[in-house]
């Protein structure tokens, strides 16, 4: 089982490894940290080279020689549509799982878990809808035709700020599609996976379909993603390390879909309803403590309504309550992990050196716990700064100005990042103008933060390869297989092609 004993009052956690409940190799294990009250809380397997090698091996057989890929598509859709039940009625103890293990609000956590079982619901019903197509050829004497089939072992690593909804934006339709996984958690978030993995056994899915391997080092990841035997690296994480990822998959031409960082710009207009925008730029950058890669975290501003703006911001940022991500009164919780908090304060500390204006927040808050940081926001930046270019991933907004349209998208523009953007305006034709003219992967209109299973979610730029979410994103888990069937029964001279 997943939770096994509890050993120094931690809570003792195996790997799942070929539907099995595994120690690693070693015997070895590191601790979670609770971030809000800075202890551990559970002990999680140090996994290995050896660890890796035994998931995709288990995940390759049970594609190779296991029942799972040729199962037909309403077979697999029986078995989603079993876990997503399994996953609703356990979302409230999968969010407090994810709460202890990165500090974000329960009631975010939990609102996330809760909407884990439509993924899974979505791509049960789009399993037997995977078709492939008769093509109208242009040889008469051929019947030509196309077949959709899984592509094989797919690896997953994911990010430590929404483990389990990232996880289903790749495990949903990559299982719809007959595919295997094994998939590595960050290691400042493991365990919830684990859980997860205890739901996927219930479930019934068969042994070696999902596997999970744990560790505290890159090493597991990076054996991971270089290992021969997997088909196809979903990964959700930094840029640097998603470059990395493309170099070691290269060795093995594996396929690779990526979703990384984001610099996003909420662009305000002067005839915008300020209080939507200004709640729509709290909830961008200030929800989640900032911790998402779809974080608004450049302010573009009309400078008509620039001053008020601020103002309204720097008024909802002192009332934000800081403290337990268990108490539902709080608003925003603790910093992951102490190199984070470190990250954020020292780019605050860049931006004010390079001339941003601190209108509120800019350090640590003691008072609230030791990875707390005010809600920060920067007045004065340039595009051209620091603060302005590279993701944060806390809640640190910067505010820049703009007089028109243009230099408002090419503001927006400026960014090696294109992941999501908002648009804030009463104006319908400038807000469909503006939302064609911003490189962003997604856009909204007077509104911000809104995901959803139906719609295809990814980036331009550095922001990623592929998209994942919607129908679509199972093409990334399947290989196009054309079959020619000769027709006539006659022979033709062999040396000329047909």
């Amino acid at each position: 089982m997943a939770t096994a004993q509890r050993s120094r009052d931690l809570t003792r956690y195996q790997m799942y490894i070929g539907g099995e409940w595994v120690d690693a190799e070693a015997s070895a294990s590191f601790e979670s940290q609770n971030p809000y009250l800075s202890e551990p809380w559970a002990e999680v397997p140090e996994g290995s080279a050896d660890d890796v090698d035994g998931a995709v091996r288990a995940a390759r057989k049970a594609f190779d020689a296991g029942d799972w890929p040729n199962m037909t598509g309403r077979e697999r859709s029986k078995l989603l549509l079993r876990l997503a039940g399994l996953v609703a009625d356990n979302a409230d103890q999968l969010g407090e799982v994810e709460t202890r293990d990165n500090g974000k609000l329960l009631r975010e956590m939990q609102g996330q878990c809760r909407l884990l079982s439509e993924w899974f619901e979505f791509y049960a019903g789009a399993a037997d809808k995977i078709n492939g197509e008769v093509i109208a050829s242009d040889k008469p004497n051929f019947l030509v035709y196309t077949r959709k089939e899984p592509i094989g072992v797919v690896a997953a690593v994911l990010p430590w700020n929404s483990p389990l909804l990232l996880l289903a934006f790749k495990l949903a339709p990559a299982l719809a599609a007959g595919c295997t996984f094994v998939a590595k958690p960050s290691e400042q978030t493991p365990v919830s996976t684990l859980e997860f993995a205890r739901l996927m056994d219930e479930a019934g899915f068969p042994p070696g379909v999902f596997n999970v391997v744990t560790g505290s080092s890159d090493l597991p990841g990076k054996a991971l993603v270089s290992h021969p035997g997997v088909d196809k690296i979903a990964f959700t994480g930094s840029t640097l390390t998603g470059i990395n990822v493309v170099r070691a998959a290269a060795e093995n031409l594996s396929r690779v879909t990526l979703e990384l960082g984001g610099k996003s710009p909420n662009i305000v207009f002067d005839d915008a309803d300020l209080e939507a925008a200004t709640n729509g730029t709290v909830a961008g950058i200030f929800a989640a403590t900032g911790q998402t890669c779809i974080a608004g975290s450049r302010l573009i501003v009309h400078e008509n309504v620039h001053d008020e703006l601020v103002e309204r911001l720097v008024a909802r940022a002192k009332t934000i309550k800081l403290g337990d991500p268990s108490d539902p009164s709080t608003e925003m919780g603790p910093v992951a992990f102490r190199d984070q908090l470190d990250k954020v304060v020292g780019m605050i500390n860049g931006g004010v050196d390079e001339g941003a204006k601190l209108a509120y927040g800019g350090r640590q808050d003691p008072d609230a716990g030791e990875l707390f940081v005010q809600p920060t926001i920067l007045t004065e930046v340039d595009n051209g700064m620091q603060i302005a270019q590279e993701e944060v991933f806390g809640p640190v907004l910067s505010v820049l100005r703009f007089s028109s349209e243009d230099e408002a998208v090419a503001l927006a523009n400026d960014t090696r990042f294109g992941l999501a953007a908002g648009v804030w305006t009463k104006d319908v034709h400038r807000a469909h103008r503006v939302a064609h003219r911003v490189r962003a992967g997604t856009v909204w209109v007077n509104a911000y933060r809104a995901i959803s299973f139906t719609t295809p979610f990814g980036g331009f730029g550095m922001s990623g390869w592929g998209r994942e979410n919607g129908v679509a994103a199972i093409d990334h888990y399947t290989e196009s297989k054309s079959i020619w069937v000769e027709l006539s029964g006659g022979t033709r001279d062999p040396f000329v092609m047909g």
